[in-house]
């Protein structure tokens, strides 16, 4: 009869390992794939006698490749069981109605592997499905040391520890057979002294020489109870043997998967030191130009201010050379950016009228008697007369010479930005004190912005 064949679909490869070592103690020849996507390029060419299905998998996941198997008449008669950690009423529903046979769980024992493997067909003749009356012995801490195996962090003892807990399994077993067989001969001795009839069955009366020779059957009872615990003990010894032999290869199986995830954090962190490097650099580089944009700009003497006397266009006279002076040494700095020029007014105590015009009171006339207080001069600019034509001329060649790297932007604030505050309003205020402050706010403010290294 030939060999039945089995597809195991994970992207895990531990968990392929276990599985298929599981299979191949039942004779079943396993081929493995590590997505969907493989495994429908597999069936393509092969038919196997079965598939177990994963669910999570990078791309396509386990119930997309069952449905898309099913759908296909050359591949729907195929018994798929899926093989995952997923659990629930819910998913066990949804997978059989897109045709799947049930849901083994990825913590599989090998009495649940026979039990698939005859509903699937792949066993020769029905084997017992009832679990076995010695249950291999689950270690306390099993759990946690299956939990740090997958952490990088196995138990060092693992073996050592499963072969005591066996040790002690079997000692329990010895102190079991023996209370049983003093059971027995506690029994026995009663029925002797309560005078009952040895259980052989006597055809013939015996002879007066066999009625001397003591019973036979004491010995017999005593031979065949110590045959019986011999052939249990053998028994014993080899299920021991094979719980062993399976611990063993499950944690080979934790082993491979380890080395695994070791071998993934090394790589994991070959990338990270790279990518930290690589950030560095590039930090230390924009860092390195953020540095000399700044020592430019304090080579300047940015940021700056200019007061406007009253009267005066604001972009022009000695604010001219101000601008003319930053803007040589930016570019002897090699500076790239933008340079703000903003324009703020102050309000004046100011006599006059509409007609004749206006002009800063005397500095001894109360500020109540003040004609208008404001800056008719600055509202009566628009926004080219705001600057002389060599100030444009300037600007323009600033940003020809340089390649657009430097370039000057204007903005007027009007009144809202003072400075200085304004001296609060009384009777002893004079219209000096108050056009102090509005001499002060009446100002062109310099500040320069490195731009953004690329």
């Amino acid at each position: 009869m030939s060999r039945k064949r089995a597809l195991v679909v994970d992207d895990s490869k531990s968990a392929r390992v276990v599985l298929s070592r599981m299979l191949e103690k039942y004779d079943i020849e396993v081929d493995l794939a590590e997505s969907a996507e493989q495994a429908i390029e597999y069936l393509k060419r092969d038919r196997p006698d079965a598939i177990f299905m994963d669910h999570l998998m990078p791309g396509m996941d386990g119930l997309q490749a069952l449905q898309t198997i099913k759908g296909n008449p050359q591949t729907a008669m195929i018994p798929i069981m899926m093989y995952t950690s997923q659990a629930g009423e819910l998913y066990v529903g949804q997978a059989r109605a897109l045709g799947a046979m049930g849901v083994l769980p990825k913590q599989v024992r090998p009495v649940d592997v026979s039990k698939v493997l005859y509903e699937l067909h792949l066993l020769p003749d029905r084997r017992d499905l009832a679990e076995p009356a010695l249950a291999p012995v689950e270690l306390p801490d099993a759990a946690p040391a299956k939990a740090a195996a997958a952490s990088n962090a196995p138990s060092p003892d693992w073996g050592g520890r499963i072969e005591a807990a066996l040790k002690q399994q079997s000692v329990d077993l010895r102190r079991f057979i023996v209370a049983s067989l003093d059971s027995i001969a506690v029994r026995m001795a009663a029925e002797l002294r309560a005078g009952a009839p040895p259980p052989a069955v006597a055809v013939e009366r015996p002879s007066a020489a066999a009625r001397k020779r003591p019973p036979m059957w004491p010995r017999a009872a005593g031979l065949a109870a110590a045959c019986a615990a011999a052939l249990l003990c053998a028994v014993l010894w080899v299920l021991a043997r094979e719980d062993l032999n399976r611990a063993r290869g499950e944690l080979a199986a934790l082993r491979s998967a380890n080395s695994d995830l070791i071998r993934a954090r090394d790589e994991l962190a070959v990338a990270v030191k790279d990518l930290t490097a690589t950030l560095a650099a590039a930090t230390s580089s924009a860092g390195s130009a953020a540095a000399g944009a700044s020592a430019a700009v304090s080579a300047a003497g940015l940021p700056r201010s200019e007061p406007v006397p009253y009267g005066e266009i604001p972009f022009d006279r000695s604010r001219l050379e101000m601008l003319r002076e930053v803007l040589a040494k930016l570019e002897a700095q090699g500076f790239r950016g933008v340079v703000k020029v903003t324009r703020a007014a102050g309000l004046f105590c100011l006599s006059g009228n509409t007609v004749e015009g206006f002009a800063p009171a005397s500095a001894t006339l109360p500020a109540s008697k003040c004609d208008l207080i404001g800056n008719p001069f600055e509202d009566s600019l628009s926004g080219q007369q705001h600057q002389s034509l060599a100030f444009a001329n300037l600007i323009a060649g600033v940003r020809q010479r340089t390649g657009g790297a430097i370039t000057v932007a204007f903005e007027n604030s009007g009144t809202s930005r003072a400075s200085t505050p304004y001296p609060p309003r009384n009777e002893s205020l004079t219209a000096g004190e108050w056009n102090r402050a509005a001499a002060a706010n009446n100002r062109v403010e310099l500040v320069a912005e490195p731009a953004s290294p690329q």
